[in-house]
């Protein structure tokens, strides 16, 4: 017992390593250099100016985490969990995009005293319209990011929920359309609304117009947290946007979306979150952190989300079975009729 606890430990303890390892790799395109066939640690080491010995013990960490496989003649290839990083939409940027969070983090003790300003809390203000602090090369490619890790998101949250019977889903905080778009893919009849910042609508009008969804969807420019939402949805999503926010906001965004519903309207609630008599690794430690470092917001457990929602007035809460619970949960209820 005492052997495999130690085990244990020292396998949290070299984890940071094992993020960094595995940055290492997506940076320097390794991945998909051995995704035709496996080579030598020496003719990768060249070309990315890393000395052979180096890559080598590159390589070797990564065999060490399952992503690559060494063969007998020293050449390295990919594994299937390497592989599959290449076919997730937005992981590598994903897995880039987490060195700004593994900074942050560099401090625990800080993130937790709130004391000084963290990178991830210089991503969000650009995200809901502010660009100072921001290169533009990042700032695009964590837009492109959240759009692209939507993809993922949309899948698992449509597996969960039917919208059979819906005629109109209004998306709240929709950002460039991914969820609506899926979503009025798989149901044809469906016609929908996206509400976000007007500095975003214009990516969503880009992205229905492409998939020629635009004439089934009403774009609303504004802001959820003034003024009455708009109206004519029998069915409203928050994908990703509980979780960004403290819990007077969320209280007052769900009585806005309770309001703004017809008697037996629907609510379905899709993010990140947090365990609860049963821990989730996930929500309680990744996504927890994450929103504190963010400086907004909190990962919630299924039945805070639920509480929330009844306390706002809803009913018929359910709280669905998860696919993957690093992706997203979901969260359903109803306006009573």
């Amino acid at each position: 017992m005492a052997r495999r606890d130690g085990a244990e430990i020292f396998d949290i303890l070299q984890g940071f390593v094992a993020s960094q390892v595995l940055l290492a790799l997506v940076e320097l395109d390794l991945l998909e250099a051995l995704l035709a066939s496996p080579q030598p640690p020496d003719a990768l080491a060249r070309p990315r100016g890393v000395a052979p010995d180096r890559m080598a013990a590159l390589l070797q960490a990564g065999a060490a985490l399952g992503l690559l496989r060494c063969h007998r003649d020293g050449r390295y290839g990919l594994a299937r969990r390497g592989a599959a990083i290449l076919g997730v939409p937005g992981l590598r940027d994903m897995i880039r995009h987490n060195a700004v969070f593994y900074r942050d983090m560099a401090d625990p003790v800080a993130v937790l005293r709130e004391q000084g300003e963290t990178g991830l809390s210089r991503f969000w203000p650009y995200v809901l319209g502010g660009t100072e602090d921001v290169r533009a090369p990042e700032a695009a490619r964590y837009s492109d990011l959240m759009a692209r890790s939507q993809v993922l998101v949309a899948e698992d949250t449509l597996r969960a929920v039917s919208l059979r019977g819906v005629t109109r889903l209004m998306d709240i905080g929709g950002g460039s359309g991914v969820f609506l778009s899926a979503a009025m893919t798989r149901y044809r009849g469906l016609c929908g609304m996206l509400l976000d910042l007007p500095e975003v609508i214009g990516q969503a009008e880009s992205r229905l117009t492409r998939s020629g969804l635009s004439n089934r969807v009403e774009l609303c420019p504004g802001t959820f947290r003034a003024g009455a939402l708009p109206g004519g949805a029998d069915a409203i999503s928050l994908v990703r946007v509980l979780y960004d926010h403290d819990d007077a906001t969320v209280v007052d965004l769900l009585a806005r979306v309770h309001a703004a519903l017809p008697p037996g309207g629907r609510l379905i609630v899709s993010e990140p979150m947090a365990g609860d008599a049963r821990t989730d690794r996930a929500g309680d430690l990744y996504f927890a952190f994450y929103t504190m470092a963010m400086g907004t917001g909190r990962a919630r457990s299924p039945a805070r989300i639920a509480e929330l929602c009844r306390d706002a007035g809803f009913d018929r809460v359910r709280i669905c079975r998860a696919r993957r619970g690093y992706v997203t949960r979901v969260v359903t209820c109803a306006k009573p009729r």
